[in-house]
């Protein structure tokens, strides 16, 4: 089943890890729906983008654990994609940031 490009990329990340990997590898990062899977984030970010895609990892990051007081709560877990880009590939979303 093929879902829609937009539904499986939640949003792009922007910390300054992810910058760097940008500038220096040619790498961008998102946050991604937790059942979806490598093949599924290669199509929607070379449908959504129009960019070509040389290989896609992907992290499942375990929400924290955070206390307030004697409550205890823990944050949602999330996956996360990095995707690496062909050579000579750029994306215009992050040119103008």
């Amino acid at each position: 089943m093929r879902r829609d490009p937009y539904t499986v990329l939640v949003r792009p990340l922007l910390t300054e890890k992810i910058t760097a990997m940008r500038e220096s590898g040619n790498k961008v990062a998102f946050l991604v729906r937790k059942d979806s899977n490598r093949i599924e984030i290669k199509r929607a970010v070379e449908s959504a983008l129009k960019v070509k895609v040389e290989c896609v990892n992907v992290m499942n990051v375990r929400g924290k654990t955070k206390r307030l007081g004697r409550f205890v709560g823990k944050r949602s877990d999330w996956k996360k994609a990095i995707v690496t880009l062909k050579e000579g590939e750029k994306l215009e979303l992050y040119e103008s940031a």
